[in-house]
């Protein structure tokens, strides 16, 4: 039986999964080697698709003459900066005792493409009969590693993700090198070289912004008002805005509400028309409830990052990527579900456990004495294998932080928020609308008080919060 070669993404996974494994292990500049396995990794991209001069040498030459460039296979080239661990890579696949070859880069759609291009590039006759394995982790504890490489999946289970990779990385390069040449070519018609360009994602996205600021330098201010009035009873005292009750939305203006008034003279004329009349009062009362926000996928985690800490998406990625890795902390950080699987409880149960001894830990243990989780059991918002692609929703890990940077720390603790929330019941509201009628002019009053803070209390809201000043209760 011959040794198994397995290729993670950067060095630092792959000592990780050297921990993971049985035997003792020689590290060289390259690769850690052990009896029956040998660990390297790639530096990110190893290979890229070539440029299309290396198609045909006539491409050299910028011209729409020769466009759309359509080849019917995409040349490979290996990235010069990093041509020395190809070189080390490519040499282990070939290796006649290496059995077996394991992808071990990020279980993603870009973990497929990094290793696939490596082993199509390194691929010889003496490849050929090796067996293609899958190792794919959704945490970097060694506990989820070890279980990782227990249940390696097979080469064929991964054919879809690794078309899905090879489309987008085929795309991208189709439509930004014809389309970067097509541009180049036009606005440099008239002579000198101009530069223009384009790409799958870049371009739409610039597209987004230049509408934006064109509708914002087109925007044109009109002046409005408000009558917010002050009503007194028996030493009760609240206030109410006016509002106009026969109000219907105008798309000729989009900027209308039924709160504002488009004339000086209206607002003058109705605030003399009330001044120090009286009000005909009448009062509506309802509950509602608010049911706990999902887990985090990435996406509404660097939107949610962003708009409380001024964090960057790329920032927030790079915060959630050393959670991941580094400190393993939490679940893979490259995900788009905000479910978990169905038979993920008893995970859920020992991380609410670990979290018992942690800052939110009255939350964790108020979740395991009252049976939270098992109420959930069937909450689809939470467990629903639908709902689930390649990885699920960033929860924590099992494992509990000792010193991260004060950014980690505020990502960390919205993850593990969030995690904590949705096991908790609704929210509950008591809502207040009060409507005055002063001379048949209305204003309206709304106040809302949280009576239980179900989920909202692990965000530090407690019985009573609400906008107290609207709901002074009437004699």
């Amino acid at each position: 039986m011959g040794k198994t070669l397995i290729i993670a993404e950067k060095p630092s996974v792959a000592a990780d999964i050297v921990k993971a494994l049985p035997g003792k292990f020689t590290k060289s500049k390259t690769h850690f080697e052990g009896g029956d396995y040998i660990v390297s990794y790639a530096v990110g991209h190893l290979v890229s698709i070539g440029f299309p001069e290396e198609i045909d040498p006539k491409f050299q030459k910028w011209t729409l003459d020769n466009l759309p460039i359509l080849p019917e296979e995409f040349p490979l080239s290996v990235l010069p900066n990093t041509k020395t661990q190809y070189n080390a890579l490519s040499k282990l696949i070939r290796r006649k005792d290496v059995d077996t070859i394991v992808n071990g880069c990020d279980a993603g759609r870009e973990g497929e493409l990094i290793f696939k291009y490596i082993l199509k590039h390194a691929y010889t006759r003496s490849v050929a009969g090796k067996s293609i394995r899958r190792l794919w982790l959704q945490s970097m504890t060694l506990n989820s590693i070890q279980t990782g490489l227990q249940n390696l999946r097979e080469n064929e289970e991964m054919q879809t993700l690794e078309d899905t990779a090879l489309c987008r990385s085929e795309a991208d390069w189709l439509i930004g090198i014809n389309a970067t040449r097509a541009l180049t070519c036009y606005n440099s018609r008239h002579g000198g070289f101009r530069k223009t360009p384009c790409g799958r994602v870049q371009t739409p996205t610039l597209s987004l912004l230049v509408k934006r600021e064109a509708e914002r330098r087109a925007f044109v201010p009109s002046d409005y008002w408000e009558l917010h009035a002050d009503f007194h009873c028996e030493g009760a005292v609240y206030q109410g805005i006016w509002i106009d009750t026969d109000f219907k939305k105008d798309p000729d203006n989009p900027h209308a509400n039924k709160k504002r008034i488009w004339e000086e003279k209206q607002a003058v004329a109705i605030a003399e028309k009330c001044l120090g009349k009286e009000a005909a009062v009448e009062e509506t009362h309802k509950d509602s409830s608010q049911t706990p926000p999902q887990l985090y996928d990435l996406t509404t985690l660097q939107r949610e990052a962003n708009s409380r800490f001024g964090f960057s998406a790329k920032n927030t990625l790079g915060l959630a990527q050393a959670l991941y890795e580094r400190h393993k902390l939490i679940t893979y950080p490259r995900t788009d579900s905000r479910c978990l699987p169905e038979d993920y409880s008893e995970s859920v149960h020992n991380v609410l456990k670990r979290q018992q001894g942690w800052q939110y830990g009255e939350f964790a243990a108020e979740a395991l004495s009252k049976g939270y989780l098992k109420k959930n059991q069937k909450n689809k918002r939470l467990f629903n294998n639908k709902k689930i692609s390649d990885h699920f929703a960033i929860i924590p890990t099992s494992g509990l932080p000792g010193t991260l940077s004060e950014p980690e720390l505020k990502i960390y603790q919205m993850i593990v928020q969030r995690f904590l929330a949705i096991l908790f019941p609704a929210a509950i509201f008591h809502n207040t609308r009060r409507v005055s009628i002063v001379e048949q002019e209305t204003f309206l009053t709304e106040g809302k008080i949280l009576v239980e803070p179900g989920w909202k209390a692990v965000y530090g809201s407690k019985p009573g919060a609400g906008d107290a000043k609207t709901l002074v209760a009437l004699p």
